[in-house]
């Protein structure tokens, strides 16, 4: 059974979404803490999935995302925070997160959030194919698509699960310029409900680890009023 992480100080809500991804088929593990749900985490086992709300006793979720994501790149994470600032989503999607949702929210569109996230780690194509393009190459650049772990010169760059779908995108188009609205449908899917400035933090997040001068980059190019452009 799929298994999710929900930290949520306040019992109602959080019982609330634990309920309904019950209701959906998911193993659920609550906690009311950062520090509860770092221990649920380790010693429950990984999770596909986790909701962290912001505001938390203790540690809050930002650094919650933090930790978790420096020990765990394929687990999809998403903020919960009544608020609802640019900087705040900002700051939650450079830290890690994969999304993010403001308070109050839909439990139906929460629950179609953690689905889709859970869809670009394990979605794929037919075996036969699969092996065809196990590994994509640019220029000095190596997609291994069975490890997910993407080599420059022969070192390898850990990438999240977005980053990683990112880069895939990418490396299927070398040299075309696409738009911000192309990589938002092939990344978090046709019925994603956020704002397309995710792509642009996941840009920034990615050029930070690809490119030898981040504020100059050679690979990673805006296009300017549409979007990105891979140069090998």
């Amino acid at each position: 059974m799929r298994r999710v992480l929900v930290v949520e100080d306040e019992k109602s809500i959080r019982e609330m979404i634990a309920l309904n991804l019950r209701m959906s088929g998911w193993e659920v593990l609550e906690a009311e803490s950062a520090e509860q749900g770092l221990d649920l985490l380790n010693k429950q086992g990984p999770c596909e999935a986790a909701v962290l709300d912001v505001m938390l006793p203790g540690m809050n979720g930002f650094s919650l995302c933090e930790t978790i994501r420096r020990d765990n790149q394929d687990i999809g994470i998403i903020i919960l925070s009544a608020k609802s600032m640019e900087e705040d989503k900002i700051r939650g999607l450079s830290i890690g997160a994969d999304d993010y949702m403001s308070k109050p929210f839909s439990v139906s569109e929460l629950l179609a959030r953690i689905e889709a996230l859970c869809r670009r780690v394990g979605r794929g194509k037919p075996a036969a194919q699969e092996e065809d393009e196990a590994r994509l190459v640019s220029g000095a650049f190596v997609l291994d698509r069975k490890s997910r772990v993407l080599y420059k010169n022969g070192k390898s760059i850990d990438l999240t699960q977005v980053e990683f779908q990112i880069m895939e995108l990418f490396f299927h188009n070398p040299g075309t310029a696409l738009v911000r609205e192309k990589i938002l449908q092939g990344v978090w899917g046709e019925n994603y409900f956020g704002d397309v400035k995710i792509v642009d933090v996941n840009i920034r997040r990615l050029r930070m680890k690809v490119e030898d001068a981040p504020s100059s980059p050679q690979h990673i190019l805006t296009v300017w009023g549409y979007g990105y452009r891979w140069n090998s």
